[in-house]
């Protein structure tokens, strides 16, 4: 037997949040009721999907000015690093994640998550690198990591 109900999140293969969709009865009472992903199709439910569909966006809308304000703190960031070398190009091992995030943190007082970080290279040589943080809901902010050699560094 099936019967209609309202998803009130997404579902994967199931349809998105405020649609209609008709699945067994037993997956709609035993799965998603009670998980409150969906709801039986009446007016109350789409009332109270309505009223999760805005606080959800205005939800939304605080994160992302949430995250406009810290790309903002972010913006035109350039990292130097210094690091041991081998022969004045080649770093003893990498720069790290770890140490670019403590150099962000110390640089503009901003903590970012490791996983918002992404670099293309490895940083195994003296130069100069480009990295992107993904602070989500769209906002990236680019910058770059000047890597010196820790010996020149010193004797400059």
């Amino acid at each position: 037997m099936q019967v209609e109900v309202m998803l009130m999140d997404n579902v994967k293969k199931l349809g998105k949040s405020g649609q209609l969709v008709k699945v067994a009865a037993g997956y709609a009472r035993n799965y998603l009721l009670p998980r409150g992903l969906a709801a039986e199709a009446t007016e109350a439910a789409k009332r109270r999907l309505k009223k999760l569909e805005a606080e959800r966006a205005a939800k939304a809308a605080e994160l992302k000015k949430e995250a406009l304000e810290t790309a903002r703190k972010l913006d035109k960031l350039e990292l130097t690093v210094s690091a041991p070398t081998t022969d004045g190009k080649k770093l003893y091992g990498a720069v790290s994640v770890t140490d670019l995030l403590a150099a962000i943190e110390a640089n503009r007082g901003v903590k970012v998550e490791r996983g918002q970080l992404s670099i293309e290279d490895s940083l195994r040589e003296v130069g100069e690198y480009e990295a992107v943080i993904d602070l989500g809901h769209g906002v990236t902010v680019k910058f770059k990591i000047n890597i010196l050699d820790e010996g020149a560094a010193q004797d400059a």
